[in-house]
């Protein structure tokens, strides 16, 4: 049982808030939970602007240059943006006329790169894409437990109903169209200095090792601060966030993705799947449990 566990048992609860289902053509893991996954809204920095996307009838807005939130393309209310005249929901339309009333608005050329990276190719932005994966592990809630397990290659996964901290990155990621299954392998053979805590290579289960995954996101993702009250480097949602729960043993061995709504501590709340006798949800870990490592896809 981990050091913190009981400092978090009361703190699951998200504040409340208005958020409605995303919409969005998420292209991914756990389709037939796409319909129930909801993005809460958020406060955005600046400066904000907007993207069309037509070929994949998405509205992407970035904030501060990354990507904040996204739109399906299509509905009942017409909004004026950029000089063009946009369908969109009514509850998406009232939010996102305010958000970029008097900001640029420009339309992706099909043939550049999605902004914040698409490697699924839906036109979502992978730390959004990230995100949404996360919203359904979350959705998904299998229990925690452990244990080796003979796998596929590439996209093996644990029988859904199950699995631990890594396999909340590992299906969050898939989402985004990152097999961090493959990804792993890849960088092992590629670097092998870089992880000398694998002897030999398993596809089965190097890549769900807290351990043996932090060399690949710092080798391949953009790392960020960790104070999650620092103000100059907010932490975002779709960020992956490793933890410290044994302050005795040094290094990271816990991991979980930064969720876009905030706790009763007013830190966002992480999605991750704690310990034996829990399962894959939103928990406020970030005030209590030290943050060795985050990583954000730009």
């Amino acid at each position: 049982m981990r050091l913190w566990v009981l400092g978090v048992v009361s703190l699951f609860v998200a504040r409340p808030g208005w958020a409605r289902p995303h919409g969005l053509p998420d292209r991914g893991v756990f389709a037939d939970l796409d319909a129930r996954v909801e993005l809460a809204p958020r406060a955005p920095r600046t400066p904000v602007e907007g993207v069309i996307d037509e070929a994949r009838g998405i509205l992407v807005v970035y904030d501060a240059g990354l990507a904040h939130t996204a739109y399906p393309l299509g509905g009942e209310t017409a909004v004026e943006l950029g000089g063009r005249s946009l369908a969109l929901r009514a509850a998406d339309a009232a939010e996102v006329a305010p958000l970029l009333a008097g900001r640029p608005v420009t339309v992706r050329d099909g043939h550049s790169r999605v902004r914040g990276g698409d490697r699924d190719g839906d036109g979502i932005p992978d730390a959004l894409d990230i995100l949404l994966g996360a919203r359904k592990v979350a959705l998904n809630g299998a229990r925690y437990e452990g244990g080796y397990l003979a796998l596929p290659y590439p996209g093996g996964d644990v029988p859904r109903q199950i699995g631990v901290c890594t396999d909340v990155i590992v299906r969050a990621m898939r989402n985004a169209g990152i097999d961090l299954q493959v990804e792993i392998q890849a960088d092992i053979a590629r670097a092998p200095r870089a992880y000398p805590m694998v002897k030999r290579r398993d596809a089965s289960i190097d890549h769900r090792r807290v351990k043996t995954i932090v060399p690949w996101f710092r080798r391949h993702m953009a790392k960020r601060g960790t104070d999650p009250r620092a103000a100059g480097d907010p932490f975002l949602p779709g960020d992956i966030v490793f933890f410290d729960t044994f302050p005795s043993k040094a290094g990271p061995d816990h991991v979980g993705i930064v969720s876009d709504r905030l706790g009763e501590s007013g830190l966002p709340l992480v999605v991750n799947n704690w310990t034996e006798g829990y399962v894959e949800s939103e928990m406020d870990l970030l005030p209590i449990v030290p943050v060795t490592d985050r990583f954000r896809a730009e």
